[in-house]
């Protein structure tokens, strides 16, 4: 019977299958009363006596600030000498970012003359994303003719095998 009624009290109070903390009463963070360790850099930081983490910008030398009000601040955005001095695949994904961001703008917005700068600006942003992904695609094709070494003396190509990602010529012995 007492089993029953702390089963109960604790259903009721919202500690079933949480553990406490014997000097504070508090609840630990998971059930079973297992706490998270702090996470390795670049993972976000938990604060104390939260379960939810933070993101945290490890590398802020590598930051571009962005504006996608309108179209004009998207391509003010791209014209930045901060972004044009970064890789290509660090500018696919600040594109890819600015996308996300103008379509969740975009399909929360109520008044006809904002969803309409928006969507000039999505616009935009979905043409230089699709202009981004043909230059990733020809230059994947250029590494990929870059790998099509001679075989050694006395192997034939046939075909191509694929390792770590990458195409590579299959030479076998004659």
């Amino acid at each position: 019977m007492i089993k029953l009624t702390n089963i109960l009290k604790e259903i009721i109070e919202g500690t079933c299958g949480y553990n406490t903390n014997v000097k504070t009463g508090k609840k630990l963070n998971t059930p079973g009363g297992l706490e998270e360790a702090d996470p390795k850099t670049g993972t976000g930081k938990k604060p104390k006596g939260s379960g939810r983490r933070l993101y945290t910008d490890e590398n802020p030398k590598d930051t571009v600030s962005i504006k996608f009000k309108t179209k004009e601040d998207i391509v003010n955005t791209l014209n930045k000498d901060s972004f044009k001095s970064k890789s290509h695949a660090r500018q696919s994904q600040i594109i890819n970012l600015i996308h996300q961001r103008v379509r969740a703008a975009y399909g929360k917005a109520k008044d006809p003359e904002v969803k309409s700068r928006l969507k000039r600006a999505l616009d935009y942003i979905e043409k230089r994303k699709e202009a981004s992904k043909a230059k990733t695609q020809r230059l994947n094709k250029i590494e990929e003719d870059i790998l099509t070494e001679k075989c050694w003396k006395g192997y034939t190509q046939k075909g191509m095998k694929t390792m770590f990602g990458k195409k590579y010529p299959n030479c076998v012995k004659k």
